[in-house]
């Protein structure tokens, strides 16, 4: 054991994976007055998971379904609250844009949530879409919702944010440390790791990928699936700036993409995947990108984001775990007293970490949350 060992080995709560939404539990489970322990077998904030990247889309349209548009509102309120804590920038409002060609759902199940929650939007073609963004290249045949807030966030340093304020709560964080097994006790949990081991009275499980090693009971419900993120160098980069290019989830016949504008490091961003999921073990993944992941990306860029579709800056992969039914997996774990889980996010749960981590400190210390996450309860699995 090293001798940075805190001398507490007992704590109210441990939290094992201190990502995007382990961060914002520790966090919520030390603002409450609780003794937490974070177990990061990574750094933090790193790049093995999904939390990394320079940027998340935040976004009130959620095509996923209306039930997400109320907990993506709590999220908005939470960042805006760690900001204030903080006092740093982690959201940046440039709208957001949902396009689809015809026959695909993207733009109707976005307007069909924007409506059931009263979220202002405005409907476009896809020639309107390209007169008001310049760096779009839309066909005509299109369709799009513009929704004025949506944005991006600043990932790595939300987590940093999230951790460095949990810190000021008195929580504790240790990083590369790897969580190997836990157990029940009489009072509460151990947790075995490859430093020692810690006891408490409870436990959150939060660790993306690799949930499936410490909760076997939710495997098909943390899938890894393994992703890449583009970078590519745009001919027109005053038309990627933040004010000039919104955000956005697009749709084509042969699959979607994400994406955003020039943040942080150079480079318009996006993503792009098929229907085709590739499933990994996420400590066997190949982790560099491939020539054809290359040439897949730049043949989105060309068809619809031709101006930004210069030279390649950076290609990185990443892993995203699906549940069965790609909504989130949030609750107390059944058979179990003193055990909380997260998981599933499906690759968009980046957005709403603010909450969903407000949302396990709830399950952890009251066994339930006043939030409505009925769609996401591990009941129904």
């Amino acid at each position: 054991m090293s001798d940075t060992r805190s001398g507490n080995d007992r704590y109210d709560a441990i939290v094992v994976g201190v990502g995007g939404v382990g961060s914002a539990t520790v966090y919520e489970l030390a603002r409450r007055g609780l003794d937490v322990l974070g177990i990061e077998r990574y750094d933090v904030p790193h790049a093995m998971g999904s939390s990394h990247g320079s940027t998340r889309i935040i976004r009130k349209a959620q095509q996923e379904g209306p039930e997400y548009v109320p907990l993506v509102e709590r999220a908005y309120e939470r960042w805006r609250d760690l900001e204030e804590r903080t006092g740093r920038d982690l959201l940046t409002v440039t709208g957001s844009v949902h396009a689809g060609a015809p026959g695909t759902d993207v733009v109707a199940n976005a307007r069909e949530a924007c409506a059931a929650h009263d979220v202002d939007y405005e409907d476009l073609s896809g020639d309107e879409v390209n007169e008001r963004f310049p760096g779009y290249d839309l066909p005509s045949d299109f369709e799009a919702v513009f929704q004025p807030e949506g944005g991006y966030l600043d990932c790595e340093r939300c987590v940093s944010s999230h951790v460095e304020a949990a810190h000021a709560e008195g929580a504790t964080v240790r990083a590369r440390e790897r969580a190997i097994d836990w157990s029940e006790t009489g009072d509460g949990v151990r947790v075995r790791t490859d430093e020692g081991r810690y006891e408490a009275d409870e436990l959150v499980v939060t660790a993306g990928p690799w949930t499936a090693e410490l909760l076997p009971e939710v495997a098909d419900d943390a899938v890894p699936v393994r992703a890449l993120m583009a970078w590519l160098q745009p001919t027109e980069p005053e038309l990627f700036s933040p004010d000039r290019f919104p955000v956005f989830v697009l749709r084509g016949q042969d699959g979607g993409g994400y994406g955003f504008p020039v943040h942080d490091v150079p480079g318009f961003k996006f993503g792009y995947s098929g229907d085709q999921r590739e499933v990994v073990d996420p400590d066997r993944m190949d982790r560099e990108p491939t020539a054809a992941e290359e040439e897949l990306h730049r043949r989105f860029a060309e068809e619809f984001f031709p101006k930004g579709a210069g030279p390649t800056l950076a290609l990185r992969t990443c892993i995203q775990s699906y549940s069965s039914d790609e909504d989130f997996v949030l609750g107390r774990v059944p058979g179990y007293d003193s055990v909380t889980v997260g998981t599933g996010f499906t690759g968009h749960g980046f957005k709403f970490a603010s909450a969903t981590g407000e949302v396990l400190a709830d399950f952890a210390t009251e066994g339930g949350t006043d939030l409505d996450v009925s769609a996401h309860s591990i009941d129904r699995l």
